[in-house]
């Protein structure tokens, strides 16, 4: 699955957009989209609630989609501009959003325990 990601960032407090990859079942924020029945060739419209923009392709047997995704508080504000940074390849499992995250704080760390 290619996903393209519209990136948002969310007011504080916020969570960030999860995103799951299941065959052709895309998760976000943990509702599923069966993207299954777009067949070769073919283009659907999402209807009703949902995070799409425009068509959701299928083209060489590979799901393609552009995503809204909220950024999380670790984003940091300015994010780069070139869309292909935002165009990510998904295989079964989680999305990792490609985001420039803050530096953690001192006391962001994790404690070690010895």
């Amino acid at each position: 699955m290619i996903l393209n990601l519209s990136i948002r960032h969310g007011i504080p407090g916020q969570p960030e957009t999860t995103l799951t990859v299941t065959g052709d079942v895309l998760t976000v924020d943990g509702i599923a989209f069966d993207l299954s029945p777009i067949p070769e060739g073919g283009q659907a419209e999402a209807g009703g609630e949902h995070p799409f923009i425009g068509p959701i392709r299928r083209e060489s047997g590979v799901i393609r989609a552009t995503v809204k995704v909220r950024l999380g508080g670790d984003a940091e504000p300015v994010q780069p501009a070139d869309p292909a940074h935002w165009t990510v390849s998904a295989s079964d499992g989680p999305v990792i959003i490609p985001a420039i995250r803050r530096p953690l704080e001192p006391h962001d760390e994790p404690e070690v325990q010895e």
